[in-house]
């Protein structure tokens, strides 16, 4: 599920393309029908659904709704901004990818540059993808795995995006892996 230009989902098809991971996207869904990671998506022959309900239990329901139609075995947040509904918790492992040391800079709120430039402000060392399980609460759930980085003094908040976002393909690729093979 994702919101944005799909840049994660990209790489989640790019390895799955070049035998790099052996999984099957079956479902991509967005809650912006103008999300250029439906385009993404329709390129690579992967069937979209668009979320039409902003209240999260009706979410809820629509997204079981739909998903009970797919073979899914895992989901995975990939810029969704929105929390997920018990019914979903409950019923499919959810993961994320967030830009930052998990719990430092998450929160409702807290996503792409707006976590860079706060990591940025705050004069940190150190940053890095977090992949964590997700709950009912915004960045909470259990930590799967982080790759620190480290800050040099002259990097910028682009630079440090960057930075992460380049790791955090690595490590979700890796993560799937794991899944996969059964050892997440």
């Amino acid at each position: 599920m994702l919101h944005g230009s799909g840049t994660t989902l990209q790489s989640i098809i790019d390895a799955i393309k070049d035998k790099e991971l052996d999984a099957k996207i079956n479902l991509v869904v967005s809650d912006n029908p103008n999300a250029y990671a439906l385009k993404r998506a329709e390129l690579a022959n992967i069937d979209t659904y668009i979320i039409t309900n902003k209240d999260m239990e009706k979410r809820d329901i629509e997204l079981n709704d739909i998903l009970k139609n797919y073979n899914i075995d895992l989901i995975v947040l990939a810029g969704y901004l929105k929390l997920v509904g018990n019914r979903l918790i409950n019923k499919y492992k959810i993961i994320n990818t967030h830009p930052s040391l998990l719990p430092k800079y998450g929160g409702k709120g807290m996503y792409g540059m707006k976590v860079h430039t706060a990591v940025w402000e705050a004069k940190e060392e150190y940053t890095g993808p977090t992949i964590h399980f997700v709950n009912n609460e915004y960045d909470r759930g259990s930590i799967i795995t982080q790759t620190k980085i480290e800050i040099k003094p002259t990097d910028t908040p682009e630079v440090i995006s960057k930075k992460v976002q380049a790791i955090e393909k690595i490590q979700l690729i890796e993560t799937l892996k794991s899944f996969i093979n059964g050892t997440l």
